[in-house]
């Protein structure tokens, strides 16, 4: 049986390393998100693309006064561009924003979630008072009767949410919320296996007490 070289074996490795060198040298370093791109695109859209401006479901700032619609101002920038990507998907099929989302760049996506995750957020306020305390109760404790985990747990104690893994939900609108639970729950959102769970096991009356709560959540 022929050995082979110790030298040989190095040269090799040597050639091996400099080849995979030479070829990560060639490809192009990706561009940083432009918060001026971004701004430009959320407050006035693009209209030779029929894309529409962001504001005017969002609000300035990504501060949506529209109960139905989502608050985005300072939503961490990793989250809002995996969403953006997930409406493109069946995992998070919209009727009014995936066409949108499949008509941006995904550099655009970039540009645009890094503008919001620097837009101050105005507060929100539970409508409520019969239910502060079921939704505090949910939000610090979760059900456990149910095995519903407290959404502290993973959102943080006042809603500041954890970078990349968790969203932002403080002051959040009530409708939205709700909206949300209830499509994780029918599993016409797909881009949460964990939330899905979570909703599946809680009634409606839990999850408007809830969202009530993380309204007012600062």
């Amino acid at each position: 049986m022929n050995r082979i070289s110790v030298p040989f074996v190095k040269s090799l490795l040597v050639a091996t390393l400099a080849l995979a060198g030479a070829a990560s040298a060639q490809q192009p370093a990706a561009a940083k998100p432009d918060v001026a791109k971004g701004g430009t695109l959320f407050e006035s859209g693009d209209a030779a693309r029929g894309i529409p401006a962001c504001v005017a479901c969002h609000g300035a700032g990504g501060n949506s006064t529209i109960a139905a619609n989502p608050k985005l101002a300072a939503q961490f920038e990793a989250y809002t561009y995996k969403q953006l990507v997930d409406f493109t998907t069946p995992s998070r099929n919209n009727a009014i924003m995936s066409p949108i989302a499949k008509q941006l760049s995904d550099q655009e996506k970039k540009d645009i979630a890094a503008y919001l995750a620097k837009q101050q957020p105005k507060p929100g306020a539970a409508h409520d008072k019969n239910t502060v305390e079921l939704g505090r109760n949910i939000y610090r404790g979760g059900i456990a009767a149910k095995g519903v985990a407290a959404c502290a747990s993973c959102h943080g104690p006042i809603g500041a949410g954890v970078p990349i893994q968790y969203p932002r939900l403080a002051g959040q609108n009530q409708d939205y919320s709700f909206a949300q639970l209830q499509a994780f729950k029918s599993g016409a959102r797909k881009n949460s296996p964990q939330m899905t769970t979570l909703a599946q096991r809680m009634s409606d009356e839990e999850m408007k007490a809830v969202v009530d709560y993380i309204a007012g959540l600062k």
